[in-house]
């Protein structure tokens, strides 16, 4: 499976779950860069997620990446 359909078919779910929202970017080198939104924009523990995302990718992809993440702000505008 590719990065871009596990974020949108595997992460989105899970982090909709919790009011939040995930959406790829690019996939270069080893870095993932995403975009955080709804509830996940003002998290205080976004690093504990962007650690498991990490750890999920390693696990059900056997690939090693680093999570760029970028929180879309302003908030109050999320959907």
């Amino acid at each position: 499976m590719q990065i871009e359909k596990y974020v949108e078919q595997v992460l989105q779910p899970k982090l909709q779950g919790d009011g939040g929202w995930i959406e790829f970017v690019s996939f270069e080198d080893g870095e993932l860069t995403v975009v955080f939104r709804g509830e996940c924009s003002k998290c205080l523990i976004l690093h504990r997620c962007v650690d498991w995302i990490e750890q999920q990718i390693k696990a059900d992809l056997n690939k090693t990446v680093r999570v760029n993440a970028i929180r879309k702000k302003p908030y109050f505008q999320d959907v």
